[in-house]
Protein backbone atom coordinates (compact mmCIF):
# COMPACT_ATOMS: atom_id res chain seq x y z
CA UNK A 1 0.00 0.00 0.00
CA UNK A 2 1.50 3.39 -0.73
CA UNK A 3 2.33 5.93 2.10
CA UNK A 4 2.22 8.87 -0.18
CA UNK A 5 1.01 11.83 1.32
CA UNK A 6 -2.13 13.62 0.23
CA UNK A 7 -1.39 16.32 -2.06
CA UNK A 8 -2.39 19.83 -2.84
CA UNK A 9 -5.41 19.54 -5.34
CA UNK A 10 -4.26 20.16 -8.69
CA UNK A 11 -6.40 22.80 -11.06
CA UNK A 12 -5.35 20.99 -14.02
CA UNK A 13 -8.23 18.33 -13.86
CA UNK A 14 -12.10 18.93 -13.34
CA UNK A 15 -11.88 19.39 -9.72
CA UNK A 16 -14.76 17.28 -8.85
CA UNK A 17 -12.82 14.57 -10.14
CA UNK A 18 -9.35 15.76 -8.71
CA UNK A 19 -11.61 15.67 -5.78
CA UNK A 20 -12.89 11.94 -5.75
CA UNK A 21 -9.62 11.20 -6.45
CA UNK A 22 -7.78 12.57 -3.20
CA UNK A 23 -10.61 10.97 -1.15
CA UNK A 24 -9.73 8.13 -2.33
CA UNK A 25 -6.32 8.24 -1.76
CA UNK A 26 -6.72 8.43 1.65
CA UNK A 27 -9.80 5.81 2.07
CA UNK A 28 -7.05 3.09 0.33
CA UNK A 29 -3.95 4.25 2.65
CA UNK A 30 -4.23 2.02 5.15
CA UNK A 31 -1.01 3.11 6.37
CA UNK A 32 -3.22 5.74 8.07
CA UNK A 33 -4.90 3.71 10.27
CA UNK A 34 -2.06 2.34 11.81
CA UNK A 35 -2.24 3.62 15.67
CA UNK A 36 1.50 4.66 15.49
CA UNK A 37 1.00 7.02 12.03
CA UNK A 38 0.05 9.58 14.19
CA UNK A 39 1.58 12.54 12.60
CA UNK A 40 0.77 11.37 8.86
CA UNK A 41 -2.77 10.64 10.19
CA UNK A 42 -2.85 14.38 11.08
CA UNK A 43 -1.49 15.88 8.14
CA UNK A 44 -4.10 14.08 6.27
CA UNK A 45 -6.78 15.32 8.83
CA UNK A 46 -5.90 18.46 7.89
CA UNK A 47 -5.95 18.18 4.69
CA UNK A 48 -9.05 16.56 4.43
CA UNK A 49 -10.35 19.55 6.84
CA UNK A 50 -8.57 22.48 5.15
CA UNK A 51 -8.17 21.66 1.38
CA UNK A 52 -11.05 18.67 0.30
CA UNK A 53 -13.90 19.97 2.48
CA UNK A 54 -13.24 23.74 1.90
CA UNK A 55 -13.14 23.74 -2.03
CA UNK A 56 -16.43 21.40 -1.76
CA UNK A 57 -18.00 24.58 0.17
CA UNK A 58 -16.69 27.03 -2.04
CA UNK A 59 -17.62 24.90 -5.56
CA UNK A 60 -21.21 24.42 -3.65
CA UNK A 61 -21.46 28.55 -4.33
CA UNK A 62 -20.21 28.36 -8.16
CA UNK A 63 -21.60 25.12 -9.45
CA UNK A 64 -24.73 23.92 -10.47
CA UNK A 65 -23.44 19.54 -9.43
CA UNK A 66 -24.94 20.09 -5.73
CA UNK A 67 -25.86 16.66 -5.28
CA UNK A 68 -22.34 15.39 -6.27
CA UNK A 69 -21.10 17.73 -4.26
CA UNK A 70 -22.66 17.18 -1.07
CA UNK A 71 -22.31 13.25 -1.69
CA UNK A 72 -18.30 13.87 -1.77
CA UNK A 73 -18.88 16.24 0.75
CA UNK A 74 -20.51 13.77 3.18
CA UNK A 75 -17.66 11.06 2.19
CA UNK A 76 -14.72 13.09 3.03
CA UNK A 77 -16.45 13.75 6.43
CA UNK A 78 -17.19 10.26 7.06
CA UNK A 79 -13.15 9.68 6.48
CA UNK A 80 -12.02 12.19 8.56
CA UNK A 81 -14.32 11.49 11.37
CA UNK A 82 -13.01 7.50 11.13
CA UNK A 83 -9.43 8.75 11.33
CA UNK A 84 -10.03 10.78 14.33
CA UNK A 85 -11.52 7.85 15.69
CA UNK A 86 -8.36 6.37 16.10
CA UNK A 87 -7.25 8.87 17.89
CA UNK A 88 -10.01 9.19 20.10
CA UNK A 89 -9.25 5.54 20.91
CA UNK A 90 -5.71 5.95 21.12
CA UNK A 91 -5.40 8.68 23.46
CA UNK A 92 -8.15 6.54 25.68
CA UNK A 93 -5.77 3.82 25.52
CA UNK A 94 -2.51 5.85 26.71
CA UNK A 95 -4.30 7.48 29.72
CA UNK A 96 -5.35 4.43 31.12
CA UNK A 97 -1.84 3.71 30.86
CA UNK A 98 -0.09 6.60 32.40
CA UNK A 99 -3.57 6.57 35.10
CA UNK A 100 -2.36 2.56 36.04
CA UNK A 101 1.23 2.35 35.14
CA UNK A 102 2.68 5.51 36.09
CA UNK A 103 4.33 6.20 32.98
CA UNK A 104 6.73 9.21 33.87
CA UNK A 105 10.11 10.18 33.22
CA UNK A 106 12.23 7.77 30.37
CA UNK A 107 9.30 5.92 29.66
CA UNK A 108 6.60 8.95 29.09
CA UNK A 109 8.84 10.71 26.76
CA UNK A 110 9.50 7.04 24.83
CA UNK A 111 5.56 6.73 24.54
CA UNK A 112 5.45 9.97 23.54
CA UNK A 113 8.38 9.28 20.84
CA UNK A 114 6.22 6.54 19.25
CA UNK A 115 3.78 8.90 17.95
CA UNK A 116 5.29 12.33 17.14
CA UNK A 117 8.77 13.80 16.29
CA UNK A 118 10.19 15.15 19.65
CA UNK A 119 13.17 16.90 17.80
CA UNK A 120 13.64 19.79 19.13
CA UNK A 121 16.38 21.39 16.90
CA UNK A 122 14.10 23.92 15.09
CA UNK A 123 13.34 25.57 18.76
CA UNK A 124 16.36 27.36 18.58
CA UNK A 125 15.34 29.51 15.55
CA UNK A 126 12.05 30.07 16.06
CA UNK A 127 10.90 34.14 16.13
CA UNK A 128 7.16 33.60 17.71
CA UNK A 129 5.70 30.80 19.58
CA UNK A 130 5.58 27.38 17.50
CA UNK A 131 2.75 25.09 17.11
CA UNK A 132 2.51 21.40 16.05
CA UNK A 133 1.59 18.25 16.04
CA UNK A 134 3.05 17.49 19.08
CA UNK A 135 0.86 20.20 20.94
CA UNK A 136 -2.22 18.45 18.90
CA UNK A 137 -1.19 15.38 20.25
CA UNK A 138 -0.96 16.31 24.18
CA UNK A 139 -3.82 18.07 23.86
CA UNK A 140 -5.74 15.48 22.87
CA UNK A 141 -4.10 12.89 25.21
CA UNK A 142 -5.09 15.82 28.09
CA UNK A 143 -8.27 16.83 27.11
CA UNK A 144 -10.69 15.41 29.73
CA UNK A 145 -13.50 18.30 29.45
CA UNK A 146 -14.36 21.34 27.54
CA UNK A 147 -11.84 24.71 28.44
CA UNK A 148 -13.99 26.86 30.73
CA UNK A 149 -14.86 29.96 30.89
CA UNK A 150 -13.15 32.80 32.79
CA UNK A 151 -14.63 33.75 35.78
CA UNK A 152 -12.72 37.25 37.05
CA UNK A 153 -11.63 39.73 34.71
CA UNK A 154 -7.55 40.62 34.35
CA UNK A 155 -5.87 42.95 35.86
CA UNK A 156 -4.37 45.55 33.80
CA UNK A 157 -0.71 43.89 33.95
CA UNK A 158 -1.86 40.39 33.67
CA UNK A 159 -2.03 38.69 29.96
CA UNK A 160 -4.20 37.00 28.07
CA UNK A 161 -3.74 33.01 29.25
CA UNK A 162 -1.66 31.06 25.87
CA UNK A 163 -0.72 27.81 26.34
CA UNK A 164 3.08 27.04 26.31
CA UNK A 165 4.48 25.28 23.42
CA UNK A 166 4.40 21.37 24.11
CA UNK A 167 7.73 21.40 22.57
CA UNK A 168 8.89 23.78 25.06
CA UNK A 169 8.67 22.04 27.57
CA UNK A 170 9.63 19.29 26.91
CA UNK A 171 13.24 21.45 25.75
CA UNK A 172 12.80 23.19 29.34
CA UNK A 173 12.95 20.01 30.96
CA UNK A 174 16.06 18.81 29.35
CA UNK A 175 17.73 22.34 29.74
CA UNK A 176 16.52 22.69 33.33
CA UNK A 177 18.77 19.28 34.49
CA UNK A 178 16.65 18.86 37.14
CA UNK A 179 17.06 16.74 40.13
CA UNK A 180 14.96 14.72 41.42
CA UNK A 181 14.11 16.80 44.92
CA UNK A 182 13.60 20.13 42.93
CA UNK A 183 9.94 21.42 43.27
CA UNK A 184 8.92 23.29 39.83
CA UNK A 185 6.28 26.43 39.80
CA UNK A 186 4.53 27.52 36.74
CA UNK A 187 3.47 31.07 37.17
CA UNK A 188 0.54 31.79 35.55
CA UNK A 189 -0.51 27.91 34.93
CA UNK A 190 -3.77 27.91 32.92
CA UNK A 191 -5.16 24.76 32.50
CA UNK A 192 -2.05 23.02 34.18
CA UNK A 193 -0.37 21.45 30.83
CA UNK A 194 3.19 22.96 31.71
CA UNK A 195 3.43 21.62 35.65
CA UNK A 196 1.73 18.45 34.37
CA UNK A 197 4.30 17.53 31.82
CA UNK A 198 7.29 18.57 33.59
CA UNK A 199 6.19 16.10 36.45
CA UNK A 200 5.50 13.50 33.71
CA UNK A 201 8.84 14.28 32.09
CA UNK A 202 11.07 14.57 35.03
CA UNK A 203 9.17 12.63 37.83
CA UNK A 204 9.68 15.73 39.91
CA UNK A 205 6.95 17.71 42.51
CA UNK A 206 5.43 19.99 40.30
CA UNK A 207 2.88 23.26 41.28
CA UNK A 208 1.28 25.78 39.50
CA UNK A 209 0.20 28.94 40.32
CA UNK A 210 -3.29 30.42 38.49
CA UNK A 211 -5.51 33.66 39.17
CA UNK A 212 -8.08 32.43 36.86
CA UNK A 213 -10.53 29.17 39.63
CA UNK A 214 -12.14 27.67 36.64
CA UNK A 215 -8.73 27.36 34.77
CA UNK A 216 -7.21 26.09 38.24
CA UNK A 217 -10.18 23.33 38.84
CA UNK A 218 -9.60 22.34 34.86
CA UNK A 219 -5.45 21.55 36.32
CA UNK A 220 -6.40 19.63 39.50
CA UNK A 221 -8.92 17.37 37.50
CA UNK A 222 -6.47 16.73 34.91
CA UNK A 223 -4.04 15.95 37.00
CA UNK A 224 -6.16 13.59 39.08
CA UNK A 225 -7.03 11.82 35.91
CA UNK A 226 -3.49 10.82 35.32
CA UNK A 227 -3.31 10.09 39.65
CA UNK A 228 -0.62 12.24 39.88
CA UNK A 229 -0.77 13.23 43.41
CA UNK A 230 2.65 15.62 43.26
CA UNK A 231 1.39 17.94 40.89
CA UNK A 232 -0.88 20.84 42.65
CA UNK A 233 -2.67 23.65 41.20
CA UNK A 234 -2.97 26.61 44.03
CA UNK A 235 -5.91 29.49 42.92
CA UNK A 236 -3.86 32.62 43.84
CA UNK A 237 -2.42 35.91 43.19
CA UNK A 238 1.09 34.92 41.82
CA UNK A 239 2.62 37.98 44.01
CA UNK A 240 1.26 36.47 47.40
CA UNK A 241 1.65 32.72 46.11
CA UNK A 242 3.85 30.62 48.59
CA UNK A 243 7.15 29.90 47.44
CA UNK A 244 8.77 28.11 50.34
CA UNK A 245 9.11 24.87 48.65
CA UNK A 246 10.18 26.17 45.23
CA UNK A 247 13.75 25.56 42.95
CA UNK A 248 13.22 26.04 39.15
CA UNK A 249 10.37 29.22 38.41
CA UNK A 250 8.69 29.01 34.75
CA UNK A 251 7.54 32.03 33.20
CA UNK A 252 5.63 31.93 29.81
CA UNK A 253 5.53 36.13 31.08
CA UNK A 254 1.89 35.71 32.67
CA UNK A 255 2.29 39.46 33.38
CA UNK A 256 4.38 42.24 33.14
CA UNK A 257 5.42 45.75 34.06
CA UNK A 258 5.17 46.43 37.78
CA UNK A 259 3.22 43.31 38.59
CA UNK A 260 6.35 41.47 36.80
CA UNK A 261 8.76 43.17 39.58
CA UNK A 262 6.79 42.46 42.48
CA UNK A 263 6.52 38.81 41.70
CA UNK A 264 10.35 39.62 40.67
CA UNK A 265 10.79 40.92 44.11
CA UNK A 266 9.36 38.27 45.80
CA UNK A 267 11.74 35.56 44.15
CA UNK A 268 14.34 37.23 44.84
CA UNK A 269 13.47 36.88 48.46
CA UNK A 270 13.40 33.03 48.32
CA UNK A 271 16.70 33.05 46.46
CA UNK A 272 17.87 34.67 49.68
CA UNK A 273 17.23 31.29 51.74
CA UNK A 274 18.59 28.64 48.72
CA UNK A 275 19.75 28.90 45.12
CA UNK A 276 17.20 29.06 42.62
CA UNK A 277 16.37 28.88 38.62
CA UNK A 278 13.75 31.00 36.99
CA UNK A 279 13.25 29.93 33.48
CA UNK A 280 11.48 32.24 30.97
CA UNK A 281 9.78 32.32 27.28
CA UNK A 282 8.21 35.48 25.70
CA UNK A 283 8.47 39.15 26.24
CA UNK A 284 9.24 38.71 29.68
CA UNK A 285 12.57 37.61 29.61
CA UNK A 286 14.26 41.01 28.76
CA UNK A 287 13.25 42.56 31.91
CA UNK A 288 14.06 39.39 34.09
CA UNK A 289 17.67 39.92 32.22
CA UNK A 290 17.94 43.21 33.75
CA UNK A 291 17.97 41.43 37.18
CA UNK A 292 21.42 41.71 39.09
CA UNK A 293 20.68 38.99 41.27
CA UNK A 294 20.78 36.77 38.42
CA UNK A 295 23.13 34.67 36.31
CA UNK A 296 22.37 33.59 32.56
CA UNK A 297 23.95 32.97 29.25
CA UNK A 298 24.02 36.21 26.76
CA UNK A 299 20.41 36.81 25.38
CA UNK A 300 20.09 36.60 20.89
CA UNK A 301 17.79 38.87 21.12
CA UNK A 302 14.68 36.01 20.43
CA UNK A 303 12.56 36.31 22.70
CA UNK A 304 10.87 32.88 21.92
CA UNK A 305 14.01 30.85 23.01
CA UNK A 306 14.04 29.22 26.51
CA UNK A 307 15.97 31.35 28.69
CA UNK A 308 17.88 29.43 32.05
CA UNK A 309 18.68 31.88 34.80
CA UNK A 310 19.97 30.98 38.18
CA UNK A 311 20.38 33.26 41.39
CA UNK A 312 23.93 34.12 42.61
Amino acid sequence: MTKKEPGIINCDIPAITEIQLAIEEIEKNSFLCEERNFDRRMDAIDFIGFQVIDQIEALLQTTLQQDELLLLKHRAEKVKAELEEIDTALFQRLRAEIRTMGSTGKQFKTMVNEFVDLTLDDNEHQGEPGYDNLDIFINGLFSFQTMPEQTKDLEQEMVFYQKTPARIVFELVEKAHLAKDDVFFDLGSGLGQAAILVNLLAGITAKGVEFEPAFCDYARACAAKFNLSNVTFINADARKADYSEGTIFFMYTPFKGEMLQEVLAVLRKESLLRKIKIITYGPCTNEVALQSWLDFAPLDNNIYKLCVFSSF
